[in-house]
């Protein structure tokens, strides 16, 4: 056995591939939408196009599996799971806001991208694409997460800690798409926490 067959790598697990290509097309599909071509998506990943075509059986399959990918809010979980919770309440919701406002506004954009003149649903070909419950698995997650921030202060709520996290999103979601002279976050907290109106 020669020294270059000892260093070469051992080949790529079939999904383990799919997700590098999905994780360095994204950002071209936020920028070009349906029109990225197989030969941007094969220099972003470092890979031949034909190799696209042995993971996805087509781009349609390629950008379902980005809106999977952009709906899993596990790397902004990830970084509120770390945040500690001896810090002041405000605090810990100061970095959920930031994590889950970039995972909602990422998710927002490839959505956008992805389906802005896609077929008709009749033109549609039947095949397994992101569904409803995909999304209401994704809000679970991220209620669950916010519930377990609450937690160190439930005694303090003035609500059950599974209402206050609804609340909570329900806020932090019209927040992530943000209307004129919408509050930021820090005022979207405090409104939270201490109400609108002067005690």
């Amino acid at each position: 056995m020669s020294a270059e067959t000892k260093r070469r790598a051992p080949a790529m697990a079939p999904e383990d591939r799919r997700q590098m290509i999905v994780r360095a097309v994204l950002p071209l599909v936020v920028e070009h939408g349906r029109a990225v071509t197989t030969s941007q998506i094969a220099r972003a990943a470092g890979i031949g196009e034909g190799t696209i075509f042995r993971a996805f059986q087509d781009k349609d399959e390629l950008f379902d599996a980005c809106v999977v990918t952009a709906l899993d809010p596990g790397e902004a979980l990830d970084i509120i799971e770390e945040i500690p919770r001896e810090e002041p309440l405000e605090r810990r919701l100061q970095e959920a806001v930031e994590a889950l406002t970039a995972h909602l506004q990422r998710m927002g954009a490839v959505m956008a991208a992805v389906h802005k003149g896609r077929e008709r649903p009749e033109q549609v070909r039947n095949r397994q694409a992101p569904s409803g419950d995909s999304r209401r698995a994704s809000v679970e997650a991220m209620q669950a997460a916010i519930e377990r921030l609450f937690e160190p202060d439930a005694d303090q709520l003035r609500l059950p800690v599974d209402k206050a996290s609804a609340l909570f999103l329900t806020m932090l979601f019209a927040h992530a798409r943000p209307m004129p002279g919408t509050a930021g976050a820090a005022e979207m907290i405090d409104v939270f926490l201490h109400g609108a109106v002067q005690a």
